[in-house]
C-alpha cells in the first residue's frame, strides 16, 4: 500500500519514521524549506521508544499521474484548506484519506472534496514537536493511532491499513467504533484547552485554586453533554480518565492550544471549541463556560490579526 503523508512535521514526521523503520513505502508532501532539510540530512526523530534516522522520499507538489493508496492527514485545521488542495491531485478513484486531525469538523470538508466514502476515521494522541533542526523529538512515551470506519464495524479495506500500520513501534489501535473514540478525545481535548486557555495556566495550576476543580468539572460536563446528544454517549469509565487527568494535582499538563496563545500564533479554536458551541445550540445544551472559552480564543484571533507579531 503506497502511502502519502502530508507534511513531515511533528505528527506526521513521527508516523512516518516509524513507518519507514518498519519498511512501509512511505512518501512525504513537503514545502521547499522541509524538503531541503531531508534532502540534506534525512528525517530525524528521537524518542524513549528508539530514535529513527533514515532516508525519506519525498515531493513538493502532488501529481495526478501519480495517486497514492493511503494519504494521511495531520496538519492543524487551520491549514485545512491548503492541506485538501494540496493533496488533491495525489487522490485516486480508490484512494483513502486517514486524518488525524482534533475535533470533528474537518470531516465536513473532507467528505464535500473526496467523498464521504473516501475518509476514514482517525485520531492521535501524541506528543511531540519539530526542532528548528528538523528533528521531531518525542516528548513523552504516549504514542497510539487509532482509526476505522466511520460507519463502525470492520472492512476489507480497513483490514489492509491496519496491515500497513500494524508493524510500527506504536500502539495501533483498529476501532470498531471510531467516531466515539474521536468524541471522546474532542471532549477531552476541549475541556483541556478551554480551561487552559481561558486561566492561561496548566491542570496543577488550575485545581490549586479554591474553584479550579469545580469549574474544569463543570466544562467538562457540558462537553459530555454534547457528545451524548448528538448520540456519542462516552462511557461512565473514559469520563472518570478524563475527570481525574483534567483535576490532577501538580499535573504541568496544559493543551497546545495555550502555547499557541503564549507565542501569539493561530490556534484551532474554532475546530475545537467553536465547533461544539455550535452544535450545543440545536441540541437544546447550555455550554456556558464553553461559550466563555471560545469568546477568550476569538479575542485573541482578532488581536492577533490586528497586531501581527504582538504576543498576547
Amino acid at each position: 500500500m503506497r502511502t502519502l503523508i502530508l507534511g513531515a512535521g511533528a505528527t506526521g514526521g513521527y508516523f512516518g519514521a516509524r513507518l519507514i523503520e518498519a519498511g512501509a513505502d512511505v512518501t512525504f508532501l513537503v514545502r521547499e524549506r522541509r524538503a531541503a532539510q531531508l534532502q540534506q540530512d534525512g528525517l530525524l526523530l528521537s524518542s524513549p521508544h528508539g530514535d529513527v534516522r533514515a532516508r525519506a522520499r519525498f515531493i513538493v507538489r502532488a501529481d495526478a499521474a501519480d495517486v497514492y493508496d493511503l494519504i494521511l492527514l495531520s496538519c492543524k485545521a487551520y491549514d485545512l484548506r491548503g492541506a485538501i488542495d494540496a493533496i488533491a491531485p495525489a487522490v485516486g478513484a480508490d484512494s483513502l484519506l486517514l486524518p488525524l486531525l482534533n475535533g470533528m469538523a474537518h470531516y465536513r470538508a473532507l467528505d464535500t472534496r473526496f467523498g464521504e466514502d473516501r475518509v476514514l476515521g482517525g485520531l492521535c494522541h501524541l506528543a511531540v514537536t519539530l526542532a528548528p533542526s528538523g528533528e521531531v523529538r518525542h516528548l513523552n512515551r504516549l504514542h497510539s493511532i487509532t482509526f476505522g470506519e466511520r460507519s463502525g464495524g470492520q472492512s476489507a479495506r480497513c483490514d489492509a491499513v491496519h496491515a500497513v500500520l500494524a508493524p510500527i513501534k506504536a500502539e495501533v489501535n483498529y476501532s470498531h467504533d471510531v467516531l466515539l473514540d474521536a468524541w471522546d478525545k474532542w471532549v477531552f481535548l476541549a475541556t483541556l484547552a478551554g480551561m487552559n486557555c481561558l486561566m492561561r495556566g496548566t491542570v496543577g495550576d488550575i485545581v490549586s485554586t479554591p474553584e479550579g476543580r469545580s469549574l474544569t468539572q463543570a466544562m467538562l460536563a457540558e462537553c459530555a453533554e454534547v457528545a451524548s446528544r448528538s448520540g456519542h454517549a462516552l462511557p461512565a469509565e473514559r469520563l472518570q480518565k478524563a475527570r481525574a487527568l483534567l483535576t490532577q494535582e501538580g499535573s504541568s499538563f496544559a493543551a497546545s492550544m495555550l502555547r499557541d496563545i503564549e507565542r501569539g500564533g493561530p490556534t484551532e479554536g474554532e475546530h475545537i471549541l467553536g465547533d461544539l458551541v455550535e452544535r450545543a445550540a440545536p441540541l437544546g445544551v447550555a455550554v456556558p463556560l464553553l461559550r466563555i472559552a471560545r469568546t477568550h480564543v476569538q479575542v485573541h484571533e482578532a488581536r492577533r490579526l490586528k497586531n501581527p507579531g504582538v504576543q498576547a
